[in-house]
């Protein structure tokens, strides 16, 4: 295979906002986008769109479920014999845990995908992104400003009368792990960023549509395409969205 300027793993890309970054990724040119699918069959059906579209850049599915540590630990050998390393990590995958047979239910599932998810596949794929020698080389986790435990005490919060336990509090934890993995990685050379799209059209929940104000994939993904390239990395260390940040 060519040697491609920078290769960025996403996760949860199939649908919404991961396969809208792979897209604009793929637009640029400079990329390699490993598509990472929960179900292999509807991630082979992303990456023949997005191929479709004749894009300059090039992108493969890679088989990856964030709650199942085989799949991880499969998706990194895959790219430790193929490239040998990794430049961007992108967590992206994550559920809303709205519903199930119980709140315990709902809470394990939301902290499995949104917290624990992101730090076993961090960890797991750590030894990739340090034999990067790419200066971008970096993690972005895809955050909600529904877990700033500060603007949840706001009574002036536009979302301060939204409870969703499940996924602020999952949220919340994966503010921690984030601030773990920047001091983790510094050492290194990794930056660690948390990126908060905004309400957007995806299948997260059933009020994710245009109907109810939610903006297009493409409008929340250009901003984190400038954390991606490193347009915003005097602010490494905060809750970005795509105006400011949010407080922890």
């Amino acid at each position: 295979m060519a040697t491609f300027k920078t290769l960025v793993l996403v996760t949860g890309a199939t649908s919404g906002i991961g396969f809208e970054l792979a897209a604009q990724l793929l637009a640029k040119g400079t990329y390699h986008v490993f598509l990472g699918a929960r179900n292999p069959e509807k991630g082979h059906a992303a990456v023949a769109t997005l191929r479709a579209r004749n894009p300059a850049g090039s992108v493969e599915m890679l088989h990856l479920d964030v709650t199942e540590d085989t799949t991880i630990e499969s998706a990194a050998h895959s790219i430790q014999q193929s490239h040998g390393h990794l430049d961007i990590l992108v967590n992206n995958a994550a559920v809303s845990a709205m519903t199930g047979p119980s709140l315990r239910e709902q809470m394990r599932a939301a902290f499995d995908t949104n917290a624990t998810g992101p730090a076993v596949v961090a960890s797991v794929f750590a030894p990739l992104l340090q034999n990067s020698t790419a200066a971008s080389r970096r993690i972005i986790n895809v955050t909600s400003g529904a877990g700033s435990i500060e603007r949840r005490l706001d009574p002036s919060s536009p979302i301060y009368n939204v409870q969703q336990v499940q996924y602020r509090a999952s949220k919340t934890a994966l503010h921690m792990v984030s601030a773990c993995q920047l001091v983790e990685f510094a050492p290194f050379g990794v930056k660690v960023f948390l990126y908060d799209p905004g309400f957007t059209q995806s299948n997260l929940g059933p009020h994710n549509t245009e109907a109810n104000g939610a903006r297009a994939a493409a409008d929340s993904v250009r901003p984190l395409m400038d954390v991606l390239e490193g347009k915003r990395d005097d602010e490494v260390g905060k809750i970005l969205h795509n105006t400011g940040s949010w407080p922890w």
